[in-house]
């Protein structure tokens, strides 16, 4: 499964308000924060809105066999 690591690399001070509703939804506070998301169209959109913001780095995620 793959999953998206997405790293606030620029700050938001000049952002419209809907890229910085979009960068907090993501679970990015500060310069320097990561969050690891699903991929999915939903994360995708919201990537592509403050594409100019953010690092996106796609991840391998192993799930654990229950």
């Amino acid at each position: 499964m793959t999953k998206l690591l997405v790293t606030l690399i620029r700050s938001t001070n000049s952002a419209r308000k809907n890229q910085i509703a979009n960068v907090e939804a993501l679970g990015l506070r500060k310069i320097g924060d990561a969050a690891l998301h699903e991929n999915n169209p939903a994360v995708q959109g919201m990537i592509h809105k403050v594409s100019h913001l953010v690092k996106v780095k796609e991840v391998e995620v192993e799930e654990a066999a229950e």
